[in-house]
């Protein structure tokens, strides 16, 4: 449910899952392509990655991404490039193994469950 505050808002502004910063290394593969990158933060929906040198992917590319929290935490999912920046890759989730969506929202905690203003630049 939107407030009454939100309603006199920019139409540019949307609500979107809460992002998590968090820092940790990702490595990105797309066929025998593959580039090891930093997360930036992550939500319930997708991730935000720093964009590496020399990659030139485009949005609707399929990509799976390894990600490892801390000793004991492997993720492992399939996303799809939905923006690009110069500096940086948003994903979007497209298949996460069952046995890894637990580990991913136990991950997110109370973010999984928050929606947040943001303003499309």
């Amino acid at each position: 449910m939107i407030d009454d505050d939100a309603k006199g808002r920019s139409s540019t502004e949307q609500l979107r899952p809460a992002r998590m910063r968090i820092q940790t290394t990702v490595l990105m593969s797309h066929g025998n392509e593959s580039h090891p990158t930093e997360l930036v933060d992550i939500s319930a929906t997708g991730v935000l990655l720093r964009r590496p040198l020399g990659w030139n992917g485009k949005p609707g590319q399929s990509w799976v991404l390894d990600m490892i929290f801390g000793n004991d935490l492997h993720i492992h999912l399939e996303a799809e490039v939905a923006r690009v920046s110069t500096h940086h890759i948003g994903f979007a989730y497209t298949r996460i193994p069952e046995d890894k969506q637990v580990p991913l929202w136990n991950l997110l905690g109370g973010y999984a469950d928050i929606l947040e203003m943001w303003q499309d630049e």
